[in-house]
């Protein structure tokens, strides 16, 4: 259920309301809005009275929940959501570009290639310390030892730092040095670690399964928001199917999908989807159109000795020209639903 507040509601109404509902073994989370404050129930086995709640002074409508996915559904939170990142806003009408490397290597190649997506418009950086490989015998990541290297990086580029954690240990490691936390595909059903980031106080960017559903996608990041974290950021990555002539296949379709039944920001992640270098830009061209409110791509100066995923890693200029063309995309795109 969602409990709707008046828009003349004051702070100790909105506590009134989270105390019945304690009172009554449900969580309470309140979400703020561009106009007024509502409070979601979560918790319940059953259907939940609203008379309780009707009666208390503030309160404007109660409102039953039909999707399973409460808090991220567009039934509790019509407007959209924007989540800040570093001095970014992913989902408040810019194209956000998050850029840089598979894997974090030295510091020479991670600065190398932090100036340069920089210098082309990136205002995040990606960087893998942690990597959860298919082989044992892959490149695993720098792990701790690549902490200094992103504090590095940030120091000097001012980028944000965006990197994947894969249990509570690595979240524990990152979480003084980065700005947003990623949950990668592997992860997307790890509920453990998805409750662990749901407290961690960094936004969180969650990576769609391999197999996963909308609804599926959509519970996960439910986990997420249940704990008091908002600023949950959807990515898509493509999908395992029957294809073989990419990695795997870009959903297209579920960008739309999603602004239309939720309010959360969602960006594609096309190098994942495509693990051919010349498919990455019309992917992300593609996307861009589509509406994302984001890119994450992989890039990398001498993707011939990459460590991991060089295959798909655009050289710096590449990138340049692929974020000139998608922010020229997203501008069309954004004025044309406007």
């Amino acid at each position: 259920m969602l409990i709707v507040m008046r828009k003349s509601a004051t702070d100790e109404q909105i506590d009134r309301v989270l105390e019945v509902a304690k009172s009554q073994g449900l969580t309470p989370v309140p979400i703020p809005g561009a106009q007024r404050t509502a409070v979601g129930l979560t918790g319940n086995q059953g259907a939940i009275d609203p008379r309780p709640f009707q009666e208390l002074e503030g309160v404007r409508e109660c409102i039953r929940v039909s999707r399973p996915y409460k808090l991220v559904s567009r039934e509790t939170k019509p407007d959209d959501t924007a989540v800040t990142v570093h001095k970014t806003k992913i989902g408040g009408g810019d194209l956000g570009l998050i850029a840089g490397p598979c894997g974090v290597e030295s510091a020479e190649q991670a600065l190398t290639i932090a100036r340069h997506v920089r210098k082309a418009g990136a205002t995040l950086f990606r960087g893998g310390l942690y990597k959860p490989r298919t082989s044992p015998y892959s490149f695993q990541g720098m792990q701790e030892q690549g902490l200094g290297i992103i504090e590095d990086i940030k120091a000097e580029t001012d980028l944000g730092i965006v990197t994947e954690v894969i249990d509570r240990s690595s979240l524990d490691a990152v979480l003084p040095v980065v700005d947003m936390v990623q949950v990668g595909a592997r992860n997307m059903q790890n509920f453990r670690l998805l409750r662990a980031v749901g407290q961690c106080g960094k936004p969180v960017l969650l990576k769609r399964g391999m197999s996963a559903t909308l609804e599926e996608f959509f519970m996960a990041a439910e986990y997420i928001l249940s704990e008091g974290n908002y600023g949950v950021v959807l990515c898509e990555r493509g999908v395992r199917t029957y294809l073989d002539h990419t990695r795997n296949t870009l959903d297209l379709a579920v960008i739309p999908a999603v602004k239309d039944l939720s309010h959360l920001p969602i960006i594609a992640d096309p190098s994942h989807a495509a693990g051919i270098r010349s498919m990455v830009r019309p992917l992300a061209l593609a996307a861009a159109a589509a509406g994302a409110d984001g890119l994450m791509v992989e890039v990398h100066h001498e993707p011939d000795k990459a460590l991991s995923d060089g295959p798909q890693s655009l050289l710096p200029e590449d990138f340049d020209k692929l974020a000139r063309a998608a922010k020229a995309i997203h501008q069309t795109q954004q004025a044309q639903t406007a």
